[in-house]
């Protein structure tokens, strides 16, 4: 038997999802028209900007300031869409092939350790938040 609670909460996963997705090309076509797309500047801030608030919402939904619905809606829903490792996955293999080795190991590399940084800093100002 269905339980139409969680079905409500899919939908607003999906729509939220969506969302994050549409914000997400809207940002990467923003970035990419004003920097170019040699160095995928749009997806780096992109996954970044992920990273930081994931940690705000997580640390808002520890001090339980937002419920744990609202923390699956943003983080699994919002943020699922909005970042995109499959994208930087993918970039970071087309720089290799383009011979552009070092650029390849400083986005993915900076990607990863950025990101983690991001998630940290999140967490400390989404502590202070509550």
């Amino acid at each position: 038997m269905l339980d139409l609670s969680s079905i409500g909460m899919t939908g607003l996963i999906g729509i939220a999802g969506a969302c994050g997705a549409v914000a997400r090309y809207l940002l990467g076509r923003f970035v990419a028209e004003r920097v170019g797309t040699r160095f995928p500047v749009g997806t780096f801030c992109i996954n970044l900007t992920g990273a930081f608030l994931i940690g705000i919402i997580f640390a808002l939904a520890t001090r339980h300031v937002i419920s744990a619905a609202l923390q699956s809606v943003l983080a699994t829903g919002f943020l699922g869409g909005y970042t995109t490792f499959s994208t930087m996955s993918w970039e970071g293999v087309q720089l290799f092939r383009g011979s552009s080795y070092r650029y390849s190991l400083l986005y993915l590399g900076g990607s990863v350790i950025c990101g983690l940084l991001a998630v940290l800093l999140g967490l400390l100002i989404g502590g202070h938040l509550a």
